[in-house]
């Protein structure tokens, strides 16, 4: 009986050893529960201790969380209405603040709805369409995780980022943008053909200008030649007529016959005429 006593008292040490004996992994962070009032945490991994059947431990995730919401609305400044699909990144930092606070991460998702919807609405509100969609997105998103992240930290939530999958128009609006859009693309387009015209207008008059210059300067230049030439060909004959007047008026004559004889010619003249007087001085 005395062996028995025994094992029992070793068996019932061993449970109460074993009971309050706990390994935390690195993903974890646990929060340890005194008569359902927290007490303590523990965020390091390792080996740890609690008092068996009077403590419990409540395991939270240490890891980044991961919050996609529905689709929202969003007014603009400019008074736009944008479907918002957004997501953040989030974890616990204070797990006994978040026990108490939200005790589970159901509920915990549920509050961040409304904590980043209400960011997102302050900050994109105060501004422009074009300002959230393309020039400040990023600014804009630094702004909401900040003031998220203040409003969130009394839970023991830290966000840490919040970031927009997609910015859409309603479906309503859709087509009156578009139709805009192409109004403005051919406003754009006639202007720039109206300015290509105008362009075209000022090329082509200016090479009609350089071209009547170029043609008015060959003229000029051709009737320098040709008055050269022909004061040359002039001085040339006149000085060949002053050495032998008659070869001259011979050779002349003879330029006379080539210009005047040929197939489609018809010359009506007597055999008198001094124009064939070389021709009968050579019988």
């Amino acid at each position: 009986m005395k062996n028995i006593g025994t094992i029992t008292i070793l068996v019932l040490l061993l449970l109460f050893v074993s009971g309050g004996i706990m390994i935390v992994d690195e993903t974890e962070q646990v929060v340890i529960v005194q008569l359902g009032k927290p007490v303590r945490n523990i965020t390091e991994p390792g080996l740890n201790f609690k008092l068996p059947f009077i403590q419990t431990a409540t395991v939270f995730d240490k890891r980044l969380l991961e919050y996609d919401s529905a689709p929202n609305t969003i007014l603009t400044e400019d008074k736009k209405n944008l479907i918002l699909d957004n997501y953040a990144q989030w974890r616990i930092s204070d797990p006994l603040k978040f026990m108490q606070t939200m005790r589970t991460q159901a509920l915990a998702q549920s509050r961040l709805d409304d904590i980043i919807y209400s960011s997102l609405r302050v900050q994109l509100g105060t501004h422009l369409m074009r300002e959230i969609v393309s020039t400040m997105r990023d600014s804009l998103m630094h702004k909401v995780t900040l003031n998220a992240t203040m409003t969130a930290h009394e839970y023991g939530i830290e966000i840490v980022d919040v970031r927009i999958k997609r910015a859409d128009l309603p479906r309503e609006n859709e087509q009156a943008v578009f139709d805009r859009m192409q109004a403005e693309r051919h406003r754009m387009a006639k202007q720039f053909r109206s300015e290509g015209d105008e362009e075209a207008v000022k090329i082509r008059a200016e090479t009609d200008k350089n071209r009547e210059i170029i043609l008015a300067d060959a003229y000029k230049a051709a009737q320098i030649v040709r008055g050269n030439g022909e004061a040359q060909a002039i001085k040339i004959y006149a000085t060949a007529y002053e050495k032998d007047p008659e070869f001259y008026e011979f050779v002349r004559t003879l330029d006379a016959y080539k210009k005047v004889f040929d197939d489609k010619t018809k010359l009506v003249l007597t055999p008198e005429s001094d124009f064939f007087r070389y021709l009968k001085e050579m019988k």
